[in-house]
């Protein structure tokens, strides 16, 4: 077989270009008023405005303008897409998968294969990182299908090769960013420009990279503005915070210097701009209870940033926002015969929610966290959730299993008052008992209420489920130490700090790593990863050899400073903590570079390659 090469367009730079081959044909940009006339390969427009663009520039003391660029880069999950199917002769089939979304699957599948929802039974298996990645379906329904051809079940794997060359990457990007401060360091004025691949079909993140680019901070004057463009290239898929950490290495950049030229320390200059209660976010909403400016002081007061810098070290700082999705969730709490609890989700576990569940449950019961299990259950023991993604499941059906706990805690109080023949608000559930109020009758544990619970009206259950919309916000900032070999061009991260707003960090153990988790892929974007395409759009480096994501002897220890400013929408002031942390790496490496070795960076990775060229360019 031979293929003819089609003319094609593999950056947005060439996708965007007058007269350049289109993807669509019939593709009209959408969000431009009025509508084009003439098709193109960007899909849409975004823009977010507020003030005097003009007005808030001649105020500005300093202004400074540059464009940055930045690779697509994978997820780099460990473990690749599989998916095993075993269809029935009655038209019913159970897929299990590696996923972080069973429900979504199983909408996705049965879509494409043209069947209801229903047909399908879907069972989430432990999975070996997502990211984003995994949020999507290219095994599943092909799985079904064989297994119905077949009569028995068949299983399907991606190779390396495979999960690089097919599955979808975050987006290549080009941003423009143009920001004017006062001589006291406000920000009298911003301007983003952003183009954001899609792949072959629509769907970039550039619209939550418009929402996100300058959150972080209470600008008077600005304009966002952000197009979704096709190229001949796997269809995107979501990584962590998706858009954001592209849109946050472009602004905190220019941030850096405009501290630099107006001779301000960068935590001041961030402090002076700071989003904080009550400030009107650049996507619209006013923000709540939000602890930006104590992940900021966090930075500030500790040993880190004013310890000592050897030859050709440099010290970089950067800032970085990312909402909680919230969405749609489901929990069922059962009682067991011996007091204990099993908490029921729909949520896959990517990051340690299984046990920040059993902490809210055990809070709410009164009981040993040991007495409680938390499972995820397949789509048909359990009622719909959302996909684990947008730093929701933690925040989302962390509220969900409280609320189940708290039907649960009614349904024993009248157990007990009807067990003392009393009325229930003689009831109080104190510590994992029932207690009468005026102390005339003997406690009631869990235990003794489940033993009982036949005599009483019989299993002890709750269901909850919830759409939690827009509730809550997440903020980190970030130190990063770097060594630059001036010889090699090999950047060495010395020390890294990152403080987070978690709200209440319910497990810090667990928050910690998806702080420090953020950090390490945000540093390999930073220096290392990149799809490297030949001019016909085959990628040359589909394995961890070539395109190589940071280990652990890689980096030093990543120091963690949780800050906890409580979420008023949720019941124990939980924020999501899985994304916001790879926002800020990026900049803060790009700007301790610029420390180092005072060559500003614009373009990612941040090689040896690339460092080498920019200080021979320097030299000359």
């Amino acid at each position: 077989m031979t293929y003819e090469v089609l003319p094609h367009v593999l950056t947005v730079d060439e996708a965007m270009a007058d007269g350049a081959p289109l993807l669509h044909e019939g593709m009209i940009t959408k969000g431009v008023d009025p509508a084009p006339e003439n098709p193109s390969n960007v899909a849409s427009k975004i823009l977010h405005e507020r003030g005097d663009l003009d007005q808030g520039f001649g105020e500005a003391h300093v202004v400074v303008e540059r464009e940055f660029t930045t690779k697509p880069v994978h997820q780099g999950y460990i473990e690749p897409h599989a998916a095993v199917a075993d269809a029935n002769t009655d038209g019913r089939a159970h897929i299990w998968c590696s996923s972080q979304g069973h429900f979504q699957m199983r909408a996705y599948s049965a879509t494409v294969l043209g069947v209801s929802p229903g047909n399908l039974k879907v069972t989430a298996a432990e999975i070996g990182g997502g990211f984003g990645g995994k949020t999507v379906i290219y095994l599943e329904p092909l799985a079904v299908r064989l297994s119905q051809r077949a009569g028995r079940p068949v299983k399907l794997v991606m190779d390396r090769d495979e999960v690089f060359r097919a599955t979808g990457p975050t987006s290549g990007t080009r941003i423009r960013v143009k920001m004017g401060v006062s001589e006291d360091g406000k920000i009298t004025a911003a301007e983003v420009w952003m183009a954001y691949e899609a792949g072959a079909f629509s769907g970039s993140p550039v619209g939550a990279a418009g929402m996100t680019a300058i959150a972080c901070y209470d600008i008077p004057n600005f304009v966002v503005e952000g197009y979704d463009v096709v190229c001949n290239k796997p269809r995107v898929a979501a990584y962590r915070a998706p858009g954001a950490p592209m849109a946050a290495f472009a602004v905190e950049s220019v941030l850096d210097e405009l501290a630099r030229d107006i001779g301000m320390d960068p935590i001041d200059i961030r402090l002076a701009n700071a989003a904080v209660e009550g400030t009107q976010a650049s996507y619209g909403p006013k923000f709540p209870r939000i602890g930006f400016v104590e992940t900021l002081e966090a930075i500030k007061d500790h040993p880190n940033y004013t310890a000592d810098l050897g030859p050709n070290q440099g010290r970089g700082v950067s800032a970085g926002f990312w909402f909680n999705a919230g969405m749609m969730s489901s929990a069922t709490v059962h009682i067991n015969e011996n007091g204990s609890a099993t908490v029921v989700t729909g949520s896959p576990d990517i990051g340690g929610s299984r046990q920040s569940m059993a902490l809210m449950a055990a809070e709410e019961l009164g009981i040993p966290y040991e007495s409680i299990k938390a499972v995820v259950a397949d789509t048909e023991t359990v009622g719909f959730n959302d996909v684990t993604g947008g730093s929701r499941v933690t925040l989302a059906t962390g509220a969900a299993v409280v609320d189940a706990c708290r039907i649960i805690v009614e349904d024993l109080r009248a157990r007990a008052a009807k067990t003392w023949d009393v009325e229930v608000d003689q009831v109080e559930w104190v510590e994992g008992q029932a207690q009468h109020v005026e102390g005339t009758q003997p406690p009631l544990s869990l235990n003794d209420l489940a033993a009982k619970s036949g005599r009483t009206g019989g299993p002890i259950s709750a269901n909850a489920s919830l759409n939690s919309r827009g509730v809550g916000a997440g903020f980190s900032t970030q130190l990063c130490d770097v060594e630059v070999d001036p010889e090699t061009g090999v950047t060495r991260v010395v020390r890294y700090l990152t403080a987070q707003d978690a709200g209440r960090a319910i497990s810090p153990d667990y928050v910690e790593g998806q702080m420090q988790g953020g950090v390490v892929q945000g540093i390999g974007w930073a220096l290392n990863e990149e799809y490297i395409h030949n001019p016909d759009g085959v990628m040359e480096n589909p394995s961890f050899l070539d395109y190589r994501i940071p280990v652990a002897s890689d980096l030093p220890m990543i120091d963690c400073a949780i800050v906890e400013v409580p979420n008023p929408a949720h019941p124990y002031g939980v924020r999501g903590v899985g994304e916001v942390g790879i926002v800020p790496p990026m900049a803060a490496v790009g700007n301790a570079i610029r420390d180092a070795i005072d060559v500003r960076m614009t373009d990612l990775p941040m090689s040896p390659v690339r460092i080498l060229e920019a200080l021979n360019e320097q030299s000359d």
